[in-house]
């Protein structure tokens, strides 16, 4: 006997053509944006795979949709619920080649370039350096635990926990820890409209 209520994975290709076509970009275009193989890309759309979660993160970045966006074809409408929880391992990381700092992100990508906000984690020395954003973009760096170093430009200021610093990020800029410990952020980049 089957349940109703418990379905399989949804069946994203025809999503994926649809976008990737009215975009007018070719399945090489797609997989040159999206840092996903060609043949991947080929066998989505033919729904002879489904994609994981960072492959559809890379696909919903590269074609400016929301993850949702794909996982709701070819279902019925339904109310979106009042609450939507993100799990711990489902939420990305950025973690930078020397390990010394991870951006996990927080915000969701269909606010992306808009308003962000991450979790820092800096490990004692550690840095995050950052080059300038477009104009008129701010950051607004608040301390939970640890210390923090803030430099925008030629300008420096150091964070205490508890602390909050604002400042422009259309210079080049910079978060370090210099404690022994580490120092663990909640970072907001506002840019602007």
């Amino acid at each position: 006997m089957s349940n109703p209520a418990i379905e399989g994975p949804p069946a994203i290709g025809a999503t994926l053509q649809a976008l990737r076509q009215g975009q007018k970009l070719s399945l090489d275009e797609l997989s040159k944006r999206a840092g996903v193989s060609k043949s991947m890309l080929s066998q989505i759309e033919r729904n002879t795979t489904n994609p994981t979660v960072a492959v559809l993160w890379r696909l919903s970045n590269a074609l400016g949709v929301s993850i949702t966006d794909f996982l709701a074809s070819g279902r019925p409408e339904r109310a979106a619920p009042l609450i939507s929880v993100v799990a711990v391992h489902a939420t990305p990381s950025l973690i930078n080649p020397d390990g010394q700092s991870e951006l996990r992100i927080l915000g969701p990508i269909e606010l992306a370039g808009k308003f962000e906000w991450y979790e820092l984690i800096i490990q004692p020395g550690g840095s995050l350096t950052s080059e300038a954003h477009e104009p008129g973009a701010r950051e607004h760096l608040s301390v939970l635990s640890g210390s923090a170093v803030v430099r925008a430009g030629a300008e420096e200021t150091k964070l205490r926990q508890g602390e909050t610093a604002r400042y422009a990020v259309d210079v080049p800029h910079a978060i370090s820890n210099p404690g022994k410990s580490v120092a663990t952020m909640l970072l907001v980049v506002a840019h602007p409209d």
